[in-house]
């Protein structure tokens, strides 16, 4: 469990640090400035949170499915990371902030960064053992 709980913390710290990259790309390239609203520290700690709850459900998806729980906590948290997006899309942002119907473009990518660090985080800490 400890392995896991390490994975997710890692997994989680790159998540939130593509994120805080991502957004300073998307600052750059639009001109728009969310970071008032996402700062560093938020996408930080969500992604953190995030991985460490996705070790603590990895964990007893092993434990109740054994080989096939890997498979389901793989498609549970895709699925998650998908209806997660739903929230910045019903964010309402005050009509006076630039441009306010660009911030969910500015999210959205990054509720899909925590699956993909733990999706490619996970043969480093757990590697498959191959077939012979």
């Amino acid at each position: 469990m400890k392995k896991l709980l390490i994975l997710g913390v890692v997994s989680g710290l790159l998540a939130g640090i593509l994120s805080f990259l991502y957004s300073k790309v998307y600052a750059h390239y639009l001109g728009l400035d969310f970071s008032s609203i996402a700062t560093p520290a938020k996408m930080i700690l969500a992604s953190a949170i995030g991985g460490l709850i996705a070790a603590v459900g990895y964990f007893l998806l092993q434990r109740m499915l054994g080989l096939k729980g890997e498979a389901v906590f793989n498609l549970l948290f895709t699925i998650l990371s998908f209806a997660s997006i739903l929230g910045p899309i019903a964010t309402k942002l005050p009509l006076d902030m630039q441009s306010p119907e660009m911030f969910p473009w500015l999210v959205m990518p990054m509720h899909l960064f925590p699956a993909l660090g733990w999706m490619t985080l996970k043969p480093l800490f757990f590697p498959n053992k191959t077939l012979a």
